[in-house]
């Protein structure tokens, strides 16, 4: 079977999609930074699944990782199938709060790291009668966000790339993919810094990861350019195109004050 290869795969929204897929037969290839959280997923795949799972140890945010990462995977000599641009992250605060260092670290990984494993793995893929890329937005893609500005901006270059890439690519055998997950049960919040108020906000709406994972790898397959799972999620996401953007901009400031890290 051929191999997909999911960046920060190891945990979250990856592990999610990484046992979905595995469950669909793929070959797995691996790639976080913390490499107990890779071995307890290898482990946890071939408990689950007959497939091969193989796994990189990488912090993404480096400048050498994707050639890193090519050079292992060309060393494999496998049929790369999908590629799951997964990795990323955000850090919330006012703008002028922020360090500068956190924030260039946080959009080199979210859209450079993307931008650069797409490229250069691409060519791998349009080798392939069929192949996928999916690449991993947030519902913060459709609307500027005070309080996670810079993220949110993150997350609406992947969304615009996706879409741009996808239409570039129509006909050939490489469709993209590009899902929208809305507050999902993952580290991220905690790494994004929000107030011990704003993490209780979050729980009581976030999704599971592996039912996000499951959409995300079904809408791939249907070669569908965009989903947002979830219904409240997808109704967000049309109240953000339906009114004004200063309406939908004011409301999420104010429900985002009491979150921001005091």
């Amino acid at each position: 079977m051929a191999y997909a290869l999911i960046t920060g795969g190891s945990k979250g929204i990856g592990r999610a999609i990484a046992l979905e897929l595995a469950a669909k037969s793929y070959d797995i290839l691996l790639v976080a930074r913390t490499e107990h959280d890779l071995i307890k997923l290898k482990e946890e795949i071939s408990d689950r699944h007959a497939v091969e799972t193989k796994y990189f140890v990488a912090d993404l945010s480096s400048a050498d990782a994707i050639e890193r990462v090519f050079q292992w995977v060309s060393e494999l000599a496998i049929d790369l199938e999908v590629l799951v641009n997964n990795a990323g992250y955000g850090l919330s605060g006012y703008f002028e709060t922020q360090d500068l260092s956190a924030l260039n670290n946080m959009m080199y990984l979210n859209m450079i790291n993307l931008t650069g494993f797409t490229h250069r793995f691409l060519p791998l893929l349009r080798k392939q009668q069929r192949a996928y890329i999916l690449n991993v937005a947030s519902t913060a893609a459709y609307q500027a966000t005070p309080g996670l500005s810079t993220y949110a901006a993150t997350k609406s270059f992947v969304l615009s790339f996706s879409r741009g890439l996808g239409a570039e690519l129509k006909g050939t055998s490489v469709s993209v993919s590009c899902i929208s997950p809305g507050p999902t049960n993952t580290s991220f919040f905690e790494r994004a810094n929000l107030s011990p108020k704003g993490l209780e906000m979050i729980k009581k709406v976030h999704m599971p990861t592996a039912k996000v994972g499951k959409v995300a790898v079904d809408a791939m397959l249907k070669a569908k350019a965009e989903v947002i799972p979830g219904l409240q999620n997808k109704s967000v996401a049309f109240i953000s195109w339906l009114f004004p953007k200063f309406v939908v901009e004011t409301v999420a400031a104010k429900l985002l004050r009491n979150a921001m890290p005091k």
